[in-house]
């Protein structure tokens, strides 16, 4: 890529695929499961918890949301034997479903959110792209290889990084994709995530390395985009965080528009 302008890098989960039906459902599904069918967060109950940007882990914030439901109940979650590992098998079998080898479940059902036309036209633009996502690997790369049809994608995972905000994983991206197609070290970086941790993860990255232009690019999931009410405190919640702009979906972010902003 002898003409770099940029780097982007971008989140999986809200902005490459639609898990409103599929990660999100299995979220409530959990809880549901693990309150003996007391409680069932609904979507701006797991909104809220993401909020609060540290929650990028869909395992941890199921369980947080289980033990703050009995918490409501005068229950201390000291006092709790909520088994983590059953929490996350209980999961995993409504996400990837009853098959581990020939996946069934929710992930199955998940729209995709752009093209692989769409990459090639950031490729044939100057720009190197990239994906840091706090999703399993193998998750990861079903929605990559599988459904986008992409080689050999650029891609830091839960198994490579700490979760975020921790910036760790945005570097490693960073750094990886400089290698693979020879780049200077001072290029800009674009990271494009659907929630404040995304958000969080790029103020941090401009704080250790001021040097460099970091722009963080909030993305209105799927599910925020059916009421105006909501996408109003959605989008309002990513500006306080630090997003330096907003979009309903990642195809907007054009070369033209990436120029732009540079």
């Amino acid at each position: 890529m002898t003409l770099a302008r940029a780097i982007a890098i971008f989140d999986i989960d809200g902005v490459i695929r639609d898990v409103s039906g599929s990660y999100r459902r299995a979220i409530a599904d959990t809880v549901a499961y693990f309150t003996q069918g007391k409680h069932r967060p609904s979507p701006a109950d797991i909104d809220n918890l993401k909020s609060e940007g540290i929650w990028n882990n869909d395992w941890e914030a199921t369980q947080e949301l289980t033990y703050r439901y009995f918490e409501t109940q005068g229950v201390s979650r000291d006092n709790l034997k909520l088994d983590y590992q059953a929490l996350v098998d209980f999961f995993q079998s409504r996400y990837r479903g009853s098959n581990l080898d020939d996946w069934n479940g929710y992930i199955c059902q998940e729209k995709l959110l752009i093209s692989a036309e769409y990459l090639d036209s950031l490729t044939q633009n100057g720009i190197a792209w990239g994906f840091f996502s706090g999703a399993p690997r193998d998750e990861a790369n079903y929605v990559l290889k599988k459904r986008l049809g992409l080689e050999n994608p650029m891609l830091i995972a839960m198994e490579d990084a700490p979760g975020k905000p921790d910036p760790t994983g945005l570097f490693m991206t960073v750094e990886n994709i400089e290698n693979k197609h020879n780049l200077p070290q001072d290029l800009p970086v674009i990271y494009a995530g659907d929630t404040v941790a995304d958000i969080y993860t790029v103020g941090k990255a401009k704080s250790l390395f001021p040097q460099r232009i970091w722009l963080s690019i909030g993305i209105l999931p799927p599910h925020i985009l059916a009421e105006s009410e909501t996408q109003v405190v959605y989008t309002e919640k990513l500006t306080e965080a630090g997003a330096d702009l907003i979009l309903r979906n990642l195809e907007t972010l054009t070369p033209w528009q990436i120029q732009r902003l540079l």
